[in-house]
């Protein structure tokens, strides 16, 4: 498929629409699983299903895609969304849910995962030249937190709900049916993407002359993943009712105003790639937010508590585009599904494992150990990026 800026418009659409079903589902989730009678451990249970799953599909995906058509791919993951919408209202007993959050596209994290990330990556990657790769991932990242940010805001419409003779139950199920639909609209975006063949120069093996480079990322990536899987979001929002006793009104306003923080963090994200380099970008904004998610734990006042999350949501997902452009530049474009995948499975295995510990862990007398955990642990990653990958740089960043 040869660089189409028309095919990055529908690309950018599809992500805005899953971007706003992403938003409300990530806090209806939780207030619907603790509306139903479970518990922090089951909640962290289910999200570890969901992101093990991802992890899982993940894999599949970057095995089979390189040999496949992409965009019969990415409508595969939509038809995937429209069933999640419509199974998991369905069911109550947490083992069932957590079977549907398996198998599904919901996501307890936010951000740029799950299983047609990868395929969207690497779809943007053919339709764009390389001076223009790191400012089309911004604009792809911008567009998706923005398209969630909405969605977040969106989530305060089960009260609305309520409020015109709709049970809290009814309200949530009516969500995940919307969530269901936003998957049709996807599809249907999807359809008008041109065939997307295999690259006809790929390497006989999904990962190639990159592959110890990409490994080794890969190990790196898992390790922030492992840590930010302590406090995904579900969790952190589960995290806010118990201690707090915020609303799900409030929590809608409150990840609305995080959500555009972390989107116009993007753009300034490639902004600042430009002239400190892609790694460097990614590691010195990255560990001030994690100082200010450590603070968060320790403080008892809730505008405090907001105030240090709203700084964190503001610089830390600018590593988001500056990371995907800088795996897109170190391989070659053959390998670069693979790559994308390869380097995300990681990060979900990974991120699976931890949210089972967190909901233990916020059973505790100081329900904030997750967060320092997680800030903890991205600190060391971010030394570890720094250390390791400070001489590789991108085609861009050389002479």
């Amino acid at each position: 498929m040869p660089p189409d800026r028309s095919n990055v418009h529908l690309l950018y659409t599809a992500r805005c629409l899953r971007g706003f079903g992403d938003g409300f589902a990530v806090i209806v989730l939780p207030a619907y699983l603790s509306a139903i009678g479970l518990g922090p451990i089951e909640i962290g249970l289910v999200a570890t299903a969901s992101l093990l799953g991802t992890a899982v599909f993940t894999l599949l995906i970057g095995l089979i895609a390189p040999r496949r058509d992409l965009r019969n791919m990415v409508l595969l993951g939509a038809a995937l969304m429209v069933l999640t919408g419509v199974a998991l209202p369905r069911f109550e007993h947490v083992a069932l849910i957590a079977g549907v959050a398996f198998i599904g596209t919901i996501n307890p994290s936010t951000g740029d995962i799950g299983v047609l990330v990868p395929l969207e990556h690497a779809l943007l990657a053919r339709s764009i030249a390389d001076e223009e790769r790191t400012r089309a991932f911004a604009r792809y990242s911008l567009i998706g937190a923005l398209s969630m940010a909405a969605g977040a805001l969106a989530a305060g419409m089960t009260d609305i709900l309520v409020a015109r003779g709709f049970s809290h139950l009814a309200a949530f199920k009516l969500m995940f049916y919307l969530y269901a639909a936003l998957g049709l609209m996807a599809a249907a975006v999807y359809q008008r993407l041109p065939r997307s063949p295999p690259e006809p120069s790929r390497p006989v093996a999904p990962l190639g002359p990159s592959r110890h480079v990409v490994y080794k990322l890969a190990a790196l990536f898992s390790l922030d993943a492992f840590a930010g899987g302590f406090i995904v979001q579900s969790l952190l929002v589960l995290w806010l009712f118990e201690k707090f006793e915020l609303s799900l009104a409030a929590a809608s306003l409150f990840f609305f105003w995080s959500g555009v923080l972390s989107a116009f963090s993007y753009p300034v994200a490639a902004w600042i790639a430009g002239r400190i380099g892609l790694i460097n970008t990614m590691v010195f904004t990255h560990i001030p937010s994690s100082i200010c998610l450590i603070a968060a734990a320790f403080s008892s006042d809730l505008t405090v508590v907001l105030g240090l999350l709203l700084v964190r949501s503001a610089l830390s997902q600018m590593d988001v585009p500056t990371r995907t452009s800088y795996v897109m530049a170190v391989v070659t474009p053959a390998e670069r599904t693979a790559a994308a995948s390869v380097t995300a499975v990681p990060r979900s295995l990974a991120s699976s494992i931890s949210p089972a510990f967190s909901g233990m862990l916020l059973t505790l007398p100081f329900a904030g150990l997750p967060l320092v955990l997680c800030g903890g642990l991205k600190i060391i990653y971010d030394l570890a990026l720094l250390y390791s990958f400070r001489h590789i740089r991108p085609p861009e960043e050389q002479g």
